[in-house]
């Protein structure tokens, strides 16, 4: 498959995505516990009104949260309808980003060199597919992070991928769930959903970022120990706030564990930009 199919694919999913993705981190049996522990670790990472680029940041839900912070962002995407709500509801809220821009995170010509304190990459490298992509995209990042700044990137493991798969589609994603098992390589014939990943091995993430020129700060499991039960969760919510609040914390205070990495649908990585 070619480049340009590839991106007109993953540009064509989110603009069918529309409002749903607005409220996917807000979603308790999708997204919530997520958005609770990526706070918590943005909040230990980030540097004090930092400039920083949200890329693939879609309806802007962390320009939102950073610009309350005191950060000044730049909001990119792919998908002009993911960029048309961004700028909706940024604007109901009376916050006011540097920018808001369509940009392929293959290319940030756009931007300067060193000119982000930090990047947020949470989603571009797993929805790209190829080698080659994903390390257009890794140099890119890297050249428009300032030396000794932050890299906050997530990716998708292979092993809760192919469960999920195989436990929602049965019969009919076996042979997808073999490639993907094999290679790490995902891409979904089927329109509507996910339309491809790449899904790592939880040793070769540090290792692939490091590559490029980033000292790892931290790796850990974006849902925790959380993920398998995520429905389980949002039921003790709404029962009991303060047991919820209890497991959230103790999600967050061990998902850095080797032992658990692997059980997490995505990882959060954070690196630190060296110089030369």
């Amino acid at each position: 498959m070619t480049e340009p199919d590839r991106v007109g694919i993953v540009r064509d999913y989110y603009e069918q995505r529309g409002e749903s993705e607005l409220h996917r981190l807000d979603n308790p049996f999708e997204g919530a516990v997520e958005r609770e522990l990526h706070r918590r670790a943005f909040e230990e990472l980030l540097p004090a009104g930092a400039r920083v680029l949200d890329l693939g940041g879609g309806p802007g839900h962390w320009t939102a949260w950073l610009l309350r912070r005191g950060h000044s962002v730049v909001l990119a995407d792919l998908s002009a309808t993911m960029l048309d709500i961004g700028r909706r509801e940024l604007e109901a809220a009376g916050l006011v980003p540097d920018a808001v821009l369509e940009v392929d995170a293959r290319d940030l010509s756009a931007f300067a060199d060193g000119e982000f304190d930090a990047v947020l990459a949470l989603g571009p490298f797993y929805h790209l597919v190829a080698a080659a992509d994903r390390g257009r995209a890794i140099a890119e990042a890297g050249r428009v992070i300032r030396p000794g700044g932050t890299l906050l990137a997530t990716v998708m493991t292979r092993y809760p991928w192919v469960l999920g798969a195989l436990l929602e589609g049965g019969s009919a994603r076996v042979a997808a769930a073999r490639e993907a098992l094999a290679s790490g390589e995902f891409r979904d014939p089927d329109p509507g959903r996910l339309t491809g990943a790449h899904l790592f091995r939880v040793e070769e993430v540090a290792p692939f970022f490091e590559a490029a020129g980033f000292g790892t700060r931290r790796l850990m499991a974006s849902q925790g120990i959380l993920h398998l039960v995520q429905e389980q969760v949002a039921e003790l919510r709404e029962r009991d706030a303060a047991a919820y609040d209890a497991l959230i914390e103790m999600a967050y205070s061990c998902s850095t564990d080797p032992s658990i990495l692997g059980i997490s649908n995505h990882l959060l990585y954070a690196g630190e930009r060296l110089s030369g």
